[in-house]
This record gives C-alpha cells, sequence and structure tokens, in this order.
C-alpha cells in the first residue's frame, strides 16, 4: 500500500516514535511518503527517502513552563503563511502520490488530506488516551482546568480516524463509545534501545534531561546533591561542574547513559519515559507546567510506584528519589513489554483490514 504519514514536527518524540513505525511500514513492502515539520525534519530525512518539509506549529518554554500567551501570539501571527505554504507543499508533492492509506502521529495536514480524498486516517500518539479514556480523580486532582482544556483540544485535533492507536505504559479503562475503534499499545521503542536492553544495569550515575535550556536553577539543585554523580543532557553544551558532567547529545552516548543509570530525572515527556521504564530505570519526573499529558504521565509514574512526580527539582528531593530508587527499580521490572511486537501487529492488522475493504470496493464499482 501507499501510506502517507504525517508527523508533528514540535519535539522529537514524536519523530523518533513515527521514525519506529515507517520503518516497519517499509519492511513489510509499503511505500511510505512523511510529511513533517521542524527540527523532525532533518532527523527522518536522514533515513527515509521521500519526506517532505512542512511548516508546523512551535511552542515556547520558560523556565520549565509552556508560555501558553507567547506561543499562542507566535502561531497566530505564523498561521497565514503556515497554511498557504503547506497547501502548495500538498498539492506539489503529496496529491500526485495518491495514498491508499494516512497515518498521523498528531498532524493535522495528513489528517484532513485523508479525510478530503475519503481515505482510512489512522491515528497514532499518547495524546488521544486524554480523550479516549477514562482517568482516575487523582489523574486530574488540583489540574482540573488543564485536563478540560487539553482534552478538549485533543478531541478536536483529530476527530472521526478510523482507528485510534494510543501508546502508553499505563492503561486506563476506554470509554465505551470508543472500544470498537482504540487500541492501547504500550510505548514505541526505538531499536537502539531494544538492543541496549540486554546490557542494561543500574551503574554509578544519574541520567538527567532537561528540555528547558533556560531553567539554570536545575544545576544548582543538583550540585547540592553530595555523593551523587549526575550525567545531564538537554543545556546544548559540554563541560562539568561539580559533580555534574554536561554533555551536548549524541545517540550513542546517550543510550549508553540511559541503559547504565541507576535513575533517570527528566520532564513528563512519554518518549524517554517509556524508554526508562523499558530498561527498568526508576524515574523522578519534573513535568512542563502547563503541559497536562506530562503531569499525566509523572502522576502514572508515582501511582504504579515507578517512581516520583515533582512540581520542581531540589536536592532534599533527589536525596529522597535515590535512597528509594532500589524500590522503585523493583515495581519498574514488573513492567511487561515485547518490544514493539503489540504496536505492530496491530498496524499489520489494519492495513490489511483497509486493503480488504478497498477490494470490495472496487468490485462494487
Amino acid at each position: 500500500m501507499r501510506i502517507l504519514y504525517g508527523v508533528v514536527g514540535e519535539g522529537m518524540g514524536h519523530a523518533t516514535r513515527s521514525k519506529v513505525v515507517c520503518e516497519h511500514l517499509v519492511a513489510k513492502g509499503h511505500e511510505v511518503k512523511i510529511v513533517v515539520s521542524g527540527r523532525a525534519h532533518g532527523m527522518l530525512s536522514k533515513t527515509f527517502a521521500d519526506v517532505v518539509e512542512i511548516r508546523g506549529l512551535t511552542l515556547r518554554y520558560v523556565d520549565n513552563r509552556l508560555d501558553r500567551d507567547g506561543t499562542f501570539a507566535r502561531n497566530m501571527l505564523a498561521a497565514p503563511s503556515m497554511l498557504a505554504a503547506n497547501v502548495s507543499a500538498y498539492f506539489r508533492a503529496v496529491a500526485k502520490f495518491e495514498p491508499d492509506a494516512v497515518f498521523s502521529d498528531f498532524d493535522s495536514f495528513a489528517y484532513f488530506f485523508g479525510k478530503r480524498h475519503r481515505l482510512p486516517v489512522v491515528s497514532i500518539d499518547n495524546q488521544q488516551i486524554l480523550s479516549r479514556c477514562k482517568l482516575p480523580k487523582f489523574a486530574k486532582h488540583k489540574a482540573k482546568l488543564d485536563y478540560e482544556m487539553t482534552k478538549a483540544f485533543v478531541r478536536a485535533k483529530l476527530p472521526g480516524c478510523d482507528h485510534y492507536l494510543i501508546t502508553s505504559f499505563f492503561e486506563p479503562p476506554i470509554r465505551g463509545k470508543c472500544e470498537n475503534d482504540t487500541t492501547l499499545v504500550p510505548p514505541i521503542v526505538r531499536k537502539e534501545i531494544l538492543a541496549a536492553r540486554k546490557d542494561a544495569r543500574p551503574g554509578d550515575h544519574v541520567l538527567v534531561y532537561q528540555t528547558s535550556t533556560s531553567d539554570t536553577r536545575l544545576l544548582d539543585e543538583l550540585e547540592r546533591v553530595r555523593g551523587a554523580r549526575f550525567i545531564v543532557y538537554g543545556l546544548r553544551k559540554n563541560g562539568r561542574r561539580g559533580n555534574l558532567v554536561l554533555k551536548e547529545f549524541s545517540e550513542t552516548g546517550f543510550v549508553e547513559d540511559l541503559a547504565t543509570a541507576q535513575a533517570v530525572v527528566t520532564n513528563g515527556g512519554l518518549s524517554l519515559i517509556g524508554e526508562a521504564i523499558y530498561l527498568g530505570k526508576p524515574i523522578l519526573s519534573v513535568p512542563v507546567q502547563n503541559q497536562y499529558e506530562q503531569v499525566l504521565n509523572a502522576r502514572y509514574l508515582e501511582h504504579l510506584g515507578y517512581g516520583l512526580e515533582a512540581e520542581k527539582i531540589d536536592a532534599d528531593l533527589v536525596r529522597l528519589f535515590l535512597r528509594e530508587a532500589p524500590k522503585f527499580a523493583g515495581h519498574v521490572g514488573r513492567h511487561k513489554q515485547d518490544g514493539n511486537r503489540a504496536l505492530f501487529q496491530a498496524v499489520d492488522l489494519l492495513l490489511e483490514r483497509f486493503a480488504r475493504r478497498a477490494k470490495r470496493e472496487a468490485r462494487r464499482s
């Protein structure tokens, strides 16, 4: 089949998990055209021959907080020219492709193309868990407004898809009206992490991943945790500072440091959380404020006993987390996941269903 695969470009997590799915599709003999925005285009174009760059929305962060007003203003100003550029790109590069099906990792343009041409559309992301599953009270405690606002946005983003594949390390019940077209699968794990599992072990360092380059308070607090060694990614520089080693991102180096970490300190993004859980690492999660999906991930981590949730980092909290890390690691070790098998099986079954449907429609016409 010819598959159009849309990837939202904000944050590299969408790109890394889409890369895994696209590699599987290509290996199965499907022809895949990827449309993507932002930094994700550079990453995916290194692996796949047919990658079309479009313009997408961007998020603005200040001190580990999503700047809602700044984000809204920036995107409103960019919207007219972005829309014109994307429509041009679709007419130029996508329409001639004549896809048989569409996959969307939270990307609206591929979704709209599929709907406009009456193609089967599959949503594959983690965000749809908000609109298609029943979340318990602890997940919404003191965050009701953020939950309702985010759920409304997610629900409006990709409505009426033929199927929703939701990646998640936790499994809340699916809403009754969504049961027939929703499947929960474990977090998508890239092949480098799959390979690293056999050598994963608790080492003598804590891996730290920080999304916001402006949040320098983090380093001050970590430096106060005497007796612990931290390897810090995300600040886009190399260097040493007391018990901290700062590293520029390197995929090989990052995977090795993650596999041999004693524990992980990160935000609430699903990609790294999923990889850390797969490798058996306890996690201290400090979600980006005003991003409810990250808050949800962090709360479930603590609920399942995989680690702790925190609004901000301080040295005392890190010490407490490290003292309890062996207990958290024991709970993480009970997480069951057979690589990406469940995901790939679900994808293959959906495409087989779409192919049968297309044959029936061709016979009727």
